[in-house]
């Protein structure tokens, strides 16, 4: 009986051991994580131990054949999230929470994108599963299964239990207040490991579905004391364009790396470097998003609050109630507009920019898409910039329109025919493609401005344009080293966070404005050049403004202010990129801390609800 029973459960251990080997290299090749020290290698190699031992134990209380299904079934299914896991960080850099999951209405338009992420070496994965399936079916005397004693099973499940609170109580005293800091994804898998992460993440998301019911008038109140702290003063250019239109633009991918850069002696993008020279242009001017992306891009400008750190408020938190750019906007006079070439389903909009107060939302249907007009995922820029001035023309005025390209979205594909500059020359095919799309966005934003001053709108308008997130991650930071001639540090990769915002504002001349800055300023920035006086909630300042302490606070704790940078739990000298002194930034840090915790208050509760005292 001894014997059988060390052959029943063999499989379980062979399978332990294969995920548990398969997971630390995904770790490692996959995921980049590094231990700082031999300790927290240790604790990084560990982690994943006690779930797996936990989930595979599982199949001691069956007999038989159901036991080995159970073994062989688990297996794949983890591998299965393991990957799913890996494809998602080579884009965004992330990993897979809950909130992703409601995101069903994009899975169409991902097509492409997750054939340019998936490597046929990825099906490598699984031949340790297809392994273990072939010795089960050719020598299934191997793996007799014979049932475990009641004994076994306790001591197995003891050690399985004592295994996790060592690693849990390792990581907590290795990272104080690991637990608190939900939003550093990378730290918590760092530490407890791919697989607990994900139920940690499962109680991320019951305690934050009843916040709302818990939720009150008072918290509120203590957020709105705070961010009177944060007014700006009102400067000249306060209603310097009182009672013009505003025409925001998000350039799809766009980061402030490619202005005013050359490849092979050809300008990336050269309409844009002579638009800014009529333009206030922000060159420290940094996007927040989280994993909602564009989306998020759009719910920071117009909210001027920061992003959920799982998943996109679009569609976790469509129906609260926000005091959105476009509503506070329609309360003045203006007529509102969102216009993108894609579905309506897509990112929820239809649903959000109801919450949002748009009057109009011009989607895919009220475009003209013919057979090969589409590029990547949507409706070629050029054409949707021309058919949008059409529709521009017949808003009523004055008038907010906002207007999403999409031509420069990954995988950064352009038909040969369209394409006028040349491919970079990297390892990264990725950012090699990047650069022609960059310039085919170039050219139609240069189409565009001239149909704006045929219209007779161009001198009647604030014109906007914004990055509205990364296009080439942290996974391209070798091809990056190559184009940019120096190294990407953890410094270095948060300044590459850095996109565009250029503002227009007729009758100003043109100016370099090098102050700190994020999306989640635009808000207020749109609402002062217009002139109007607001105290609205929100966590952002005119960008105009002068004296206040600027800092610019990134979804993933990391922040940035005039002196310093703080990334990657490392303080920077903002000047030098040197490592300085952690003193440095813990003022700092608890700041940025608390606005985003303030923050997920404000979504989580629904609290702007109780701005007219209504509780429901």
């Amino acid at each position: 009986m001894r014997a059988g029973f060390h052959h029943s459960i063999s499989l379980l251990y062979l399978s332990l051991i294969l995920l548990w080997i398969k997971t630390y290299a995904v770790y490692k090749t996959g995921f980049m994580l590094k231990g700082d020290d031999w300790f927290q290698e240790i604790v990084l190699f560990l982690n994943p131990v006690s779930f797996l031992m936990l989930i595979l134990g599982i199949s001691l209380f069956f007999r038989g054949s159901l036991r080995t299904a159970y073994i062989l079934t688990a297996h794949f299914l983890l591998t299965g999230l393991l990957l799913a896991n890996l494809l998602f960080f080579r884009f965004f850099s992330d990993y897979l929470t809950i909130p992703l999951l409601f995101q069903t209405s994009n899975m169409n338009d991902l097509g492409s994108s997750m054939h340019e992420l998936i490597e046929y070496t990825d099906f490598l994965y699984f031949t340790d599963w297809a392994v273990l399936v072939l010795a089960v079916w050719f020598r299934p005397h191997r793996f007799s299964s014979y049932p475990s004693g009641q004994r076994m099973r306790r001591l197995y499940f003891l050690s399985a239990m004592g295994l996790t609170f060592l690693l849990f109580a390792l990581a907590e005293w290795e990272r104080p207040e690991l637990f608190t800091r939900a939003f550093d994804r990378n730290l918590l898998v760092k530490n407890i490991g791919t697989y607990h992460y994900h139920l940690y993440d499962v109680f991320l998301q019951s305690r934050v579905s009843a916040q709302k019911a818990m939720a009150n008038s008072g918290e509120l109140a203590e957020i709105q004391h705070y961010l009177k702290s944060k007014q700006s003063e009102n400067n000249e250019m306060f209603a310097a364009a009182k009672g013009k239109n505003v025409i925001l633009i998000s350039m799809e991918s766009a980061q402030s790396f490619v202005i005013n850069r050359k490849v092979n002696g050809e300008e990336i993008t050269p309409f844009l470097n002579r638009f800014l020279k009529e333009s206030f242009y922000f060159e420290n001017f940094y996007h927040q998003t989280g994993q909602g992306k564009t989306s998020d891009s759009e719910f920071i400008i117009e909210n001027s609050l920061y992003p959920l750190g799982r998943g996109a408020v679009f569609f976790t938190h469509a129906q609260n109630e926000y005091r959105a750019a476009p509503e506070i906007l329609k309360e003045h006079g203006y007529f509102t507009a969102s216009l993108h070439a894609n579905g309506k389903s897509f990112w929820n909009r239809e649903v959000m920019y109801q919450s949002l107060g748009y009057d109009r939302f011009y989607h895919q249907e009220d475009y003209r898409i013919a057979p090969g007009d589409t590029i990547n995922w949507g409706l070629n820029d050029k054409d949707f910039f021309h058919q949008s001035a059409v529709h521009l023309k017949e808003l009523p005025r004055p008038f907010y329109a906002k207007l999403i390209t999409l031509t420069n979205h990954f995988p950064f594909t352009l038909p040969e025919k369209v394409r006028t500059m040349d491919e970079y020359d990297s390892r990264s095919a990725t950012l090699n493609r990047y650069i022609p799309t960059v310039r085919y966005m170039d050219e139609a934003l240069e189409q565009f401005i001239k149909e704006l001053k045929q219209e007779g709108l161009y001198d009647k308008s604030i014109i906007i344009l914004y990055g509205d997130h990364y296009g080439i991650s942290e996974n391209h930071n070798a091809a990056m080293s190559q184009l940019m001639g120096k190294d990407i540090t953890p410094f270095e990769s948060i300044q590459l966070q850095r996109v565009p915002l250029i503002i227009h504002v007729p009758g100003k001349e043109g100016e370099v404005m090098s102050q700190v800055s994020g999306q989640i300023d635009v808000r207020p920035t749109i609402l002062h050049l217009l002139g109007i006086e607001s105290n609205e909630p929100g966590f952002g300042q005119d960008v105009f403004s002068k004296g206040n302490s600027r800092m610019t606070v990134l979804r993933d704790g990391s922040f940035i202010t005039e002196e310093t940078v703080y990334t990657k739990e490392t303080c920077y000298d903002k000047k030098t990129g040197k490592v300085t002194l952690p003193a440095s930034c813990e003022k700092e840090k608890e700041r940025a801390g608390r606005e985003l915790d303030y923050s997920d208050q404000i979504i989580y509760g629904d609290l702007l609800r109780f701005l007219d005292g209504d509780s429901n």
